[in-house]
């Protein structure tokens, strides 16, 4: 399994990441998928919904954002692929708590955000048997003008 995406979608992700410092930042990473590879195309950007002392280390999408997730894909012709997240002062490894939130299908982009600057962003894929998370390789594009 591999995951493309742009330069500049990533560069969007890191931004993010950096906006939401200290707090970790989320969205949904939109697109589509061709046998083993997926190709995001569209990111859509959320707030963390989680209570206030708990986003340093914590995301929350609510059902209402995956929603609304699934109805821009839809809208655009697109999947919903995933979920992206920043670990702030963290490693870009998926914790435990990530691990018992994931679902096995999604591809996770993880950004490790130290002291306010992204400095690199890891995907992973949670095991059918959800006890471990796969790392997934992240194909990064750069668009011509066309695109």
């Amino acid at each position: 399994m591999s995951l493309k995406i742009s330069t500049s979608l990533l560069e969007h992700i890191h931004s993010f990441g950096e906006a939401a410092y200290p707090e970790e930042g989320a969205g949904l990473l939109l697109g589509s998928t061709d046998g083993d590879k997926k190709q995001v195309q569209a990111l859509l950007l959320l707030s963390n919904s989680r209570e206030d002392g708990a986003r340093h280390n914590r995301y929350l999408l609510t059902p209402d954002e995956y929603l609304r997730g699934e109805q821009e894909a839809a809208r655009l012709g697109l999947d919903v692929l995933g979920v992206f997240h920043s670990h702030p002062d963290h490693p870009n490894r998926p914790s435990e708590f990530d691990r018992e939130w994931a679902m096995p299908w999604f591809s996770y982009i993880i950004t490790t955000v130290q002291e306010g600057t992204a400095v690199g962003s890891r995907s992973w894929l949670l095991d059918d048997d959800r006890q471990a998370f796969t790392e997934e390789k992240i194909v990064v594009t750069i668009e011509s003008q066309a695109d």
